[in-house]
């Protein structure tokens, strides 16, 4: 780790935050993960569709609330408020706690709920006291430990809510360490110093739609918030999509066991923490984004090798266990594959939010933060829709690569990979975009047929740069 961010790590302006927000990721994926796996346990046919439903009820409330939570924490001191809503989290896991003992899954539902709300109101929150707690030097530091806790969370909790629920007094562990790590985030919460309102003046717009539709217009025209939003929005999009998938490979491609599924998990989390931390050490304090976009190709050169190895387990020995993935090379390729696409992750989007944070302008941090929640969780549910919407209709699809100079060999070896996969793939060379344009209608249909068929997907590689293929690529 740098100098700063060990030295955030024993300071009150910043420890007691990042613990607490800790211990909220982790219980709120222990308890998600607890219910999904005691349904699949007791509801027999009618598990999956509930399991699929949770997902929406956790993350329905950013939809819904981001906007009010927003302008809440601009308005008000906001260590005072997060005590608020780790009394909250208390009262929630308290009512976990008898959702549990009673295997009332009404209850455990509306528990879910209520954790999806009190997540929302922290985000805007946490990333608002930062910039008020840390000097600038220190916002990238302060950003990637927070990033990486946020997935440590997510994946001790995950693994922890699959594992416990499991055992014969299962429910009553899982609603007992909840209570407790609840406890823990409140008494810790009591530590944050001071943060006075941004904007005192402010007034609450309680019309959730109008508050969340006027977040969205405030940061729309300011260009290096809106393009760091857009950014995370596709981060968080690709991450919530590998992480319910690592669990679907390590069982159908692999064909392993919970081990492997829970070697895949810890990989991803410590590829995360590991990205986000190294990002601080790499820009020395600096609030820049010259990293993001290397950091995006990793991410992107991470995925596809991911499904270009999984196909290649498929067609041969089953990697059934932790062990049998560290023993094979193949293994290690899948899991280099994905530490490269989480590290990539790491470095991808701590360095977007701490922009957010520094261009938000004066008093509106929190908000442009909440801004930034309703878009990724608008994204986030768009490509779950689209994702099992395509599965349910077995949907295949061909691939046209457009490339030029020395991209086109890139995209000639995706071709190979591709087609000896069965995905139907086509190569178009196009040196001049101008010369494409002044042919005849029929010639470039014949190149580029009518993107309106949906089974014909696009995709331009250009290192310099994306303006004007999307003219190409039909977006």
């Amino acid at each position: 780790m740098s100098d700063t961010t060990t030295a955030l790590l024993r300071t009150r302006r910043f420890l007691p935050l990042f613990v607490t927000q800790t211990c909220g990721a982790l219980n709120d994926n222990l308890v998600k993960n607890a219910i999904a796996i005691l349904a699949l346990m007791r509801m027999a046919e009618a598990g999956p569709a509930f399991v699929a439903m949770l997902g929406g009820v956790f993350i329905a409330p950013y939809v819904l609330f981001s906007g009010l939570a927003g302008e809440i924490a601009d308005s008000h001191d906001k260590a005072r408020m997060i005590r608020w809503t780790k009394a909250l989290e208390v009262a929630l896991m308290t009512g976990a706690a008898i959702g549990f003992a009673t295997g009332s899954f009404a209850v455990l539902v509306v528990v879910l709920f209520g954790l999806g709300v009190q997540a929302t109101l922290f985000s805007p929150l946490k990333y608002g006291l930062l910039p008020q707690h840390l000097r600038e030097e220190e916002l990238v530091a302060g950003n990637g430990l927070i990033e990486a806790g946020t997935f440590s969370g997510i994946l001790v909790g995950t693994i922890a809510g699959g594992a416990l629920i499991g055992l014969e007094t299962g429910p009553l562990i899982v609603a007992g360490l909840g209570v407790a790590l609840a406890g823990l985030g409140f008494v810790l919460a009591l530590r944050i110093p001071a943060a006075p309102p941004a904007a005192p003046g402010l007034r609450i717009d309680w019309n959730i739609w109008r508050s969340s539709r006027a977040l969205i217009t405030m940061a729309r025209p300011n260009r290096p918030v809106w393009l760091s939003i857009l950014g995370l929005s596709w981060f968080w999009t690709l991450g919530a999509t590998v992480l319910s998938a690592l669990p679907v490979i390590a069982q159908t491609s692999l064909r392993g066991d919970n081990s492997v599924a829970t070697l895949l998990l810890t990989i991803f989390a410590v590829g995360v923490g590991v990205g986000s931390v190294l990002c601080a050490k790499l820009l020395k304090g600096e609030v820049s984004a010259r990293y993001v976009p290397f950091a995006a190709i990793a991410i992107s050169i991470g995925c596809a090798d991911l499904a270009f190895t999984c196909f290649s387990i498929e067609g041969g020995a089953p990697l059934a266990s932790w062990t049998a993935v560290l023993g094979a090379p193949i293994g290690w390729r899948l899991l280099l594959d994905l530490l490269l696409l989480a590290v990539g992750g790491g470095l991808y989007s701590v360095p977007l939010y701490a922009i957010i944070q520094e261009r938000s302008g004066e008093g509106a941090t929190s908000r442009m933060i909440a801004a930034n929640n309703v878009v990724n969780a608008l994204a986030m549910v768009a490509a779950a829709v689209l994702t099992s919407a395509l599965i349910a209709a077995g949907v295949s699809f061909e691939v046209i690569l457009l490339a030029t100079g020395s991209e086109v060999e890139i995209a000639a070896e995706i071709q190979r990979r591709l087609e000896e996969q069965g995905v139907g793939a086509d190569l178009v060379s196009m040196p001049s975009t101008d010369c494409f344009d002044q042919q005849d209608a029929a010639y470039r249909e014949d190149i580029l047929p009518d993107v309106s068929n949906k089974q014909i997907l696009r995709v331009s590689i250009e290192a310099g740069t994306t303006i004007g293929w999307e003219r190409y690529t039909g977006l």
